[in-house]
């Protein structure tokens, strides 16, 4: 929703009036989500806002400090660390360096050879599949006279325009629409198109990945972790890969708020979204008392949410595959017709991020409104060929044996309205999805 918002702001800043956005959730935000857990607001979707390289600056930290979010830093680039063994001894740094050297190289020879083969099959890489009570709420409270909580289902789309389906039967009728649902809501088919979309569409949404991000939390009647400068995190080594591996604390966002947060990905994410909250505690008590001994409390309160099996969503961020070609971002973000695509998902170089998505909410928005700059010069020309045949057309059947016949069209009273041919209907909205 962040970034049909901020299509709509681009649009409306731009002097078009008749815009409608249609949320199918029953919230604000998309996958920006706070909610209350243990007596503090956390987030369940985005939860950094990352550098962008250079000197330029990341739009949305300029919109966090706008609205007085509150931050805290994070460095990790002279980042110092320990590894502990099961029985809490400390791993000789030089034997943790050289298996982590080792890890490195494997790594980079795997996508040295994921890259040759791409190159040596061209094909290949365009076919392999594998991220006003709030300031969201504030941002948008210029338009929320033309917010309607819709579940959209089908787009019919025409040269002339585009209707909008909903789950209630509802229709609406745009001359253009913005679609910015996420990558994988594309793959499920929530939404059908008529007709379909072109096959090079198709086959650009299916061959983007969708990654599955969730941060699990959990609520403990004290601490018994380490805290303080440079202590933030603990990595969880386990046989079976991504099982509960990377634990953060909160207590430099929220002081005394005894929370922690575990990071599980993908696989293991599918996994315990699809069991009970109980088996999930049980599962990362386990592993804590792996690390910290068995005597630690047991947490009071966890937290799962589900990306992957919100029909909404289905999934937290897109990830392209590092050997992908340009054609692939080209395509998933083109237009078909009078539907514009729009999200994290379309942008090159921050797909998977926030400002990926709000950046690709201003460029989609840019690219209509020079759309319907080039459409409107087109009916205007139009309309002047149309008020230019008639005459030559009456010209031809009145008498030429009199001279000032074509000089006198002017004393002839014909009606303005019988020289134009209106074909299109005007204050039709255009729906921001």
């Amino acid at each position: 929703m962040c970034v049909g918002i901020t299509a709509a702001k681009v649009l409306a800043e731009n002097g078009v009036e008749d815009v409608l956005i249609l949320e199918a959730a029953d919230r604000i935000g998309g996958r920006i989500r706070k909610e209350q857990f243990g007596g503090v607001t956390v987030e369940l979707g985005a939860g950094w806002i990352a550098g962008v390289g250079g000197k330029q600056s990341n739009p949305v930290w300029e919109l966090a400090r706008q609205s007085n979010l509150r931050t805290c830093f994070s460095d990790y680039s002279n980042a110092r660390y320990n590894i502990y063994d099961h029985s809490g001894k400390i791993f000789p740094s030089g034997i943790a360096a050289h298996s982590y050297q080792k890890a490195v190289e494997s790594a980079i020879q795997k996508l040295r050879n994921q890259e040759k083969s791409s190159m040596s099959n061209p094909d290949a890489d365009a076919e392999t599949p594998s991220g006003p009570k709030t300031p969201i709420e504030l941002a948008i409270d210029f338009i929320l006279h033309d917010l309607k909580w819709q579940v959209v289902v089908e787009l019919q789309h025409s040269r002339n325009g585009v209707s909008v389906k909903t789950e209630d039967g509802c229709v609406y009728e745009a001359n253009y629409v913005i679609l910015s649902v996420s990558i994988g809501v594309l793959q499920t088919h929530l939404i059908s198109f008529s007709p379909p979309l072109p096959r090079w569409k198709t086959e650009a949404i299916s061959n983007c990945d969708i990654m599955v991000y969730t941060k699990v939390f959990l609520k403990f009647p004290h601490k018994f972790w380490p805290c303080g400068p440079g202590k933030e995190f603990f990595i969880y080594a386990h046989e079976r890969r991504g099982y509960y591996t990377f634990w953060q604390h909160m207590e430099n966002a929220y002081p005394g708020s005894n929370i922690l947060v575990v990071t599980l990905t993908n696989g293991e994410s599918k996994r315990i979204e699809a069991q009970p909250d109980q088996e999930t505690m049980r599962e990362a008590m386990e592993v804590l008392r792996n690390m910290f001994g068995p005597d630690i409390p047991d947490a009071t309160d966890i937290l799962v949410p589900r990306w992957w099996n919100n029909r909404f969503q289905r999934g937290s961020y897109s990830n392209y595959p590092i050997y992908v070609n340009h054609q692939l971002v080209d395509d998933i973000k083109a237009p078909v017709g009078r539907i514009f695509f729009t999200g994290e998902h379309t942008s090159e170089k921050f797909s998977g991020y926030v400002h990926g998505g709000y950046l690709s909410g201003i460029d989609t928005s840019k690219a209509l409104l020079e759309e319907m700059r080039v459409d409107k010069e087109r009916k205007s020309s139009e309309n002047q060929s149309f008020l230019i045949e008639p005459l030559l057309a009456l010209t031809g059947t009145l008498p030429l044996a009199q001279p000032d016949t074509v000089s006198n069209l002017h004393k002839f009273d014909f009606p303005r309205r019988q020289l134009f041919l209106h074909t299109s209907k005007l204050g039709v909205p255009e729906a921001i999805l």
